[in-house]
């Protein structure tokens, strides 16, 4: 089962694909995050052969809303509504620092590292099931 990783910005959307088992998570690029982002992604998943979405959660280790948690819950309302495909929602605290930690040296990270680590962190959790 092929799933989509995506780390919700406000102007960029990092994503990630798993492989064909769902076993392992790999960074595909950022999208810009504009008024048509939605046909963006339904072509991306088509593309993809994407059966499942995986998003991160933007809320605080304390499960607390931050400045774009409202934003990225209408997001992934709206995007699995539009793909109709099942959306999972998992924590990404710390996923843009960890991202950071295998950037070049001298280099920012990408978002769809980041992307890549939320949806890894899924497979890893489905493996255990």
């Amino acid at each position: 089962m092929r799933y989509l990783g995506i780390d919700y910005g406000t102007k960029k959307i990092g994503v990630a694909v798993s492989d064909d088992a769902g076993s392992f998570a790999f960074p595909r690029g950022t999208l810009d995050n504009d008024d048509k982002i939605l046909d963006t992604f339904a072509a991306f998943v088509e593309k993809e052969r994407i059966e499942e979405i995986v998003m991160g959660d933007t809320r605080t280790d304390l499960g607390e809303e931050n400045r774009i948690t409202k934003e990225s819950d209408k997001f992934a309302y709206e995007l699995e509504a539009w793909l109709k495909l099942p959306m999972h929602r998992v924590r990404e605290a710390w996923s843009t620092q960890e991202a950071a930690r295998y950037a070049p040296q001298g280099q920012k990270h990408d978002d769809s590292a980041a992307a890549a680590i939320i949806l890894q962190r899924f497979l890893d959790t489905q493996q255990n099931k």
